[in-house]
């Protein structure tokens, strides 16, 4: 399981799964750029941006429901 509050208390330790409340998606997270952490969608994909105050842990349900949708993309992608 990751932490995710990162050592600084600056944010979200890289790698948690977290949902962007703005968006409504949920994303890892993998950095922060000035005011905003950087998340990826799961599986992959272009980055967004997501206040880190619109952001909380993302729920199982929610978890689950990101990787189904990875998966279901990359199969659809193989020839």
């Amino acid at each position: 399981m990751v932490k995710q509050l990162d050592t600084h208390g600056t944010g979200w330790e890289r790698g948690a799964v977290v949902f962007d409340s703005e968006r409504r998606k949920v994303g890892e997270y993998q950095d922060e750029s000035g005011p905003y952490a950087v998340l990826r969608p799961l599986g992959g994909g272009r980055e967004w941006e997501a206040a880190f105050g619109r952001l909380r842990a993302a729920t199982a349900e929610e978890r689950l429901s990101a990787e189904l949708r990875a998966a279901n993309e990359r199969s659809e992608r193989r020839p």
